[in-house]
């Protein structure tokens, strides 16, 4: 009797596969359905982390040939250090506005893993254009299984058509109901913050041109006693004009002609009004909660020993400096801090303009009892 082998699903028992991620395809479909979302890149790492574990656990695949795709310098949240990280090697491609530029070497890829690499069985493609339905087409004639991910509202009929219900990954299921919350908060959190931000320019601008006008109003009221001198008799009639015998002015009236400070204390008064809508306008922290992890204590004390004498802290410099100080958490472990601690209320980040990309900051919340007890002075 031949011995029969008894298979414990180890890792011979995984099959190899190929993925070719369309990072501009999830990229702008998170930026059309998220508007303002800051943080469009994280999520498009967490999907992409998530992908792999699925791949590996639910479906036994392998992803031995991992590619990402997409004109990386035009993208204003790049994170090709963190795709680096998790195993995936860039390609980056140069493309027009409003067109992915991705679609062609993603294919040229593809084609050439099919004839190099006969281990390779599965191909999973990351996008739901239909632009992919010929390259799909052939690699099934070669009898290898083509997989697609992609959002569900984002997903070609036909290229479904061409796959089966059974080879499409919806990328929401990926997400836990955790993710899509906080990806909702997110989202509404920043749209909002961005109506403040327009309604401080709107109020600014309108500031600006209340008191252009108060100066031109002002203007307008001096010019008959400069341009038209009168008499001397008529002018020693006139109130604050002086007498020829050296009287003083009348004490309504400046020295100098002008009607007295009505329009002054209109300018005054609209200054006051624009610093009092500063005051008003400042951040807001969600609502603070004790931080009793060590790596989130740890993370804040370094904010605040180390960046706290600024009022508003650079995320990027700050995440790198992290990066040296906690080598033992991954990178997405070390990004997720953050985000913990403004959920906690210590800090909130906003986003700011810039040349040639708009940046994130930090604002601490020194309200906060944790923020108190670690900021050294």
């Amino acid at each position: 009797m031949p011995h029969l082998q008894h298979h414990t699903g180890t890792e011979e028992d995984r099959a190899y596969a190929a993925v070719f991620i369309d990072y501009e395809n999830i990229f702008y479909y998170l930026r059309q359905q998220y508007t303002n979302l800051p943080d469009l890149s994280e999520y498009a790492l967490i999907l992409i982390r998530k992908l792999r574990a699925y791949l590996e656990n639910e479906l036994r695949l392998q992803p031995i040939v991992r590619f990402a795709y997409a004109d990386f310098e035009r993208l204003s949240q790049a994170p090709m250090g963190s795709l680096y990280l998790m195993g995936i090697e860039i390609r980056n491609v140069l493309g027009a506005q409003h067109k992915n530029a991705a679609d062609m070497r993603l294919c040229i890829d593809a084609m050439q893993v099919l004839y190099t690499r006969p281990d390779i069985r599965t191909f999973v493609f990351v996008a739901g254009d239909r632009d992919y339905i010929p390259v799909i087409q052939h690699i099934q004639t070669q009898a290898r299984t083509v997989k697609t991910v992609a959002f569900r509202g984002n997903l070609s009929g036909d290229l479904l058509l061409n796959i089966g219900e059974e080879n499409f990954i919806d990328a929401s299921t990926l997400f836990t109901k955790e993710e899509l919350e906080r990806l909702e908060k997110d989202a509404s959190y920043a749209l909002k913050a961005e109506q403040l931000r327009e309604e401080a320019r709107r109020k600014q601008l309108e500031q600006r041109e209340t008191e252009a006008r108060l100066a031109r109003e002002a203007a307008e009221k001096r010019t008959p006693s400069v341009t038209a001198a009168p008499s001397t008799a008529s002018a020693a009639s006139l109130p604050g004009t002086p007498s020829p015998t050296g009287g003083q002015t009348d004490k309504g009236e400046r020295g100098d002609g002008a009607v007295p400070t009505d329009e002054s204390k209109a300018v005054k008064t609209a200054a006051k009004s624009r610093k009092a809508d500063t005051v008003a306008e400042g951040p807001t922290f969600k609502t603070c909660r004790p931080i009793e992890s060590e790596e989130q204590r740890s993370a804040l004390s370094t904010l605040l020993r180390e960046y706290g004498y600024h009022a508003e802290i650079w995320l990027g410099p700050f995440n790198r400096r992290i990066a040296d100080l906690m080598p033992q958490l991954a990178d997405h472990q070390r990004k997720a801090l953050v985000s913990e601690l403004e959920e906690h209320g210590a800090i909130r980040t906003e986003q700011r303009e810039g040349i040639p990309y708009d940046y994130r900051v930090i604002i601490v919340n020194y309200n906060h009892d944790d923020v108190r007890e670690l900021n050294p002075g």
